[in-house]
């Protein structure tokens, strides 16, 4: 007798899934509508069934959770350590400045001329040095972000997400941000197994640091 009740309570298990899966599918398929035809025709039938398998218990909308929290601590940081920067050289050019009148204020007239030339080569060699300091910094910021992208895409492959591999394929890139973001609004619309709403958000980074027209970071 209790095998038969465990064996209706497999079967009634089974049918629960695959209405859950049914349900997550017809949402993906209904969400897709929404992206560029470009994305939509490389999202087949196949694609989006394996996602919705994929969803099924909520466990990837956690991870998804989990990976965007870590995205953003770590822009922030990175936003932070070029802000310092870039507060270090504002206060090196204002003493530069200072020392350089002072030392003019103090020069005699006939050797003005030579004092000038002089700062002036001190002056070029400090902006160099600021600019090659920048040049280190964005690149360790692209680095960084490149890594992130990359942990992001094998924590996804790893939990069997369709779509996600490690790769710097800009094309691929945008189409998992497109996945991605076809999670997240699963998740708004509730569709999140017998969990409460997570509240995902953000934008996934692409391997390249984001800056505003005076090469300053945009903060996240």
């Amino acid at each position: 007798m209790d095998r038969y009740a465990g064996s209706l309570e497999e079967v009634a298990d089974g049918t629960r899934q695959q209405e859950r899966h049914y349900q997550l599918l017809s949402a993906l398929q209904s969400l897709v509508k929404e992206l560029p035809s470009s994305f939509q025709q490389r999202l087949s039938y196949t694609t989006l069934s394996d996602l919705a398998l994929a969803l099924l218990d909520g466990t990837v909308f956690e991870i998804v959770q989990g990976l965007l929290e870590i995205q953003h601590l770590t822009e922030k940081s990175l936003y932070n350590q070029r802000l310092r920067l870039q507060n270090e050289h504002r206060v090196l050019r204002q003493a530069l400045r200072q020392k350089h009148q002072e030392a003019q204020q103090a020069c005699r007239p006939h050797n003005l001329p030579v004092l000038q030339v002089a700062q002036q080569r001190e002056l070029e060699a400090v902006e160099h040095r600021i600019h090659e300091e920048q040049r280190a910094m964005d690149r360790k910021i692209v680095l960084e972000l490149d890594r992130k992208v990359a942990d992001q895409q094998s924590t996804l492959e790893k939990a069997g997400v369709a779509g996600f591999y490690v790769t710097t394929n800009p094309q691929e890139l945008m189409l998992q941000m497109n996945l991605l973001e076809l999670i997240r609004k699963l998740q708004q619309r509730g569709c999140q197994a017998g969990k409460a709403s997570l509240g995902l958000g953000g934008r996934w980074p692409l391997p390249a640091a984001q800056y505003d027209q005076e090469g300053s970071p945009v903060p996240p």
